[in-house]
């Protein structure tokens, strides 16, 4: 039986719950065996993360702990070189067998900005991609994506076949919490309570982190 892989990359810093419930919804609503969160080392596309990438592993350990569909995946943290998604799917692809199915989650603002990304016309041979979009987005993907699209995208995220090579887009709830939001919060000495899970915000407190 063929297994179904979901991944969702990002600095995580902090982790928050918007990250958490997206993975969260999309690993129910697709039935995934596992959805792995994979914080990044080094991002081409970002600024260089406020605190150390052990820190941020150690928060999303704390953060899907007890959710037995979430897991973290480190393999970009003990790459010494940018955290490349190519890479990334090259090396989990290695691992797997070759009608699993690999579903990589980008935001719409992650997915617009693809055709800056290393290889990214090659991604579709080692994955599907799952667009997470929120009801209330009114925007259009750049031209660069659009033949992509009209040649990759279907309909219903649940009618992706094979082990990749497709495009879905998936509607989320929308939670307007982002991690420049919380790290300005806790610059200011305010409270970010239920933005992160508590382990969470244990973790921040007891390390000192993000302080102004």
């Amino acid at each position: 039986m063929a297994r179904r892989i979901g991944i969702l990359g990002g600095t995580f810093d902090p982790v928050h719950i918007a990250h958490l419930r997206g993975a969260l919804e999309v690993a129910e609503q697709l039935a995934l065996d596992e959805l792995r969160l994979i914080p990044s080392a080094r991002p081409p596309h970002r600024e260089a993360p406020q605190v150390s990438a052990e820190q941020r592993l150690a928060m999303v350990r704390l953060a899907v702990e007890g959710e037995p569909r979430l897991a973290v995946d480190d393999r970009e943290l003990r790459r010494d070189k940018p955290s490349f998604t190519y890479d990334t799917l090259e090396s989990l692809r290695g691992e797997l067998a070759a009608d699993d199915q690999v579903f990589l989650l980008l935001g719409w603002d992650a997915f617009c900005g693809l055709p800056t990304w290393h290889r990214w016309q090659e991604l579709l041979q080692h994955c599907h991609i799952l667009v997470l979009q929120r009801p209330d987005a009114d925007s259009e993907a750049p031209e660069a994506l659009r033949d992509l699209l009209a040649a990759r995208s279907v309909n219903d995220p649940q009618g992706l076949v094979g082990p990749g090579g497709q495009i879905a887009f998936v509607w989320q709830t929308p939670l307007a919490v982002s991690a420049t939001q919380i790290r300005q919060l806790l610059a200011e000495g305010r409270s970010v309570r239920f933005l992160l899970p508590d382990a969470v915000l244990a973790y921040i407190q007891t390390h000192g982190l993000y302080r102004g």
